[in-house]
């Protein structure tokens, strides 16, 4: 039985975007990234703000989020993390 998984976006202290996925407790891992543990991108960029996240029902749905995310610039992620779906629809547009 899966328990679930989220994908999510940190703040960091120097004003950056980390995204990752974790399976079931989202905030041991945002724990985790504060505590130093999960080392990597966030270690130096400490303490960290959890400001977004998705639950999905299965980890590989949460890593192709995450993938996806990790794709966009910080004006359409920042969209998605104000709840701005009209801004975020519009940057997706095709420029053309």
């Amino acid at each position: 039985m899966e328990i679930g998984a989220y994908v999510y976006i940190l703040r960091c202290r120097n004003g950056s975007y980390y995204v990752g996925s974790t399976r079931g407790a989202l905030e041991k891992r945002v724990a985790e990234h504060n505590d130093g543990t999960h080392g990597g991108y966030t270690a130096s960029r400490r303490p960290v703000e959890l400001i977004f996240h998705e639950h999905f029902d299965r980890i590989t749905d949460a890593i192709a989020a995450e993938r996806r995310l990790k794709g966009w610039g910080r004006a359409k992620k920042q969209a998605l993390i104000n709840g701005d779906m009209a801004l975020l629809q519009a940057l997706s547009q095709r420029k053309g």
